[in-house]
């Protein structure tokens, strides 16, 4: 009886990672464009972080929407994915609207955006542990989220340094060239986590094969 249990737990999450998969990836496309064009430009001004991470939050919550639609079967997570989508695209709208405000904004929109799309992501994981295929990776990228959040929060938003002694380095190393280094950073790495995640959805929807009966076979 219960490894017929089992079976039928199989096939079911199969399904629901065949029906799932893209949308990690998905999640990553818009992380990898903006975490490479972090790391490849020279401008880490507030200004230019408001803009990369405002058109990132934006599509981040698309996906996130289009996600929610997805996850049959678990209303809670659909809604907390939904609210996700919202906060994101709010976020990212502010973002695009106060480019102009300087590293107080940077800090403010990117502060919540993360605590409240982090907060929500890591419980909702936790909630679902034993029951969904996707706990962990909710319960991975909420706690990368949050910890982002605490990475602006720690960094002195007046914090500046002169480069310069044994390496030569010229210029001055300022909080927002940390903070935009490290939402590229936090992109980067979440990015790599998505594509992980979903490929491996992908490669875990083979299911058993159905008797005629419509059973699992054992």
């Amino acid at each position: 009886m219960s490894d017929s249990v089992d079976d039928v737990s199989t096939v079911d999450d199969a399904t629901r990672r065949a029906r799932y998969w893209p949308i990690p990836v998905l999640r990553a496309v818009p992380a990898a464009v903006v975490a490479l064009v972090i790391t490849f430009s020279s401008n880490h001004a507030a200004g230019y972080g408001l803009l990369l991470f405002g058109g990132y939050a934006v599509v981040e919550g698309i996906v996130l929407a289009a996600g929610s639609r997805r996850l049959d079967g678990d209303g809670r997570a659909r809604r907390s994915t939904l609210a996700q989508a919202v906060i994101a695209v709010l976020c990212g709208i502010a973002a695009l609207v106060l480019n102009g405000g300087g590293l107080p904004a940077f800090i403010t929109i990117v502060v919540a955006f993360a605590v409240l799309t982090g907060a929500l992501e890591l419980t909702q994981g936790l909630r679902a542990r034993g029951r969904s295929p996707f706990a962990r990776d909710w319960t991975t990228v909420g706690g990368l989220t949050l910890l982002l959040a605490i990475a602006f929060l720690v960094t002195p938003p007046d914090y500046s340094k002169q480069l310069g002694g044994i390496d030569e380095a010229q210029g001055t190393l300022d909080a927002p060239i940390i903070l935009v280094g490290l939402l590229g950073a936090y992109l980067a790495v979440t990015a790599v986590f998505h594509v992980i995640a979903g490929l491996s959805h992908k490669w875990g929807t083979a299911a058993p094969a159905a008797a005629p009966d419509g059973a699992p076979h054992a």
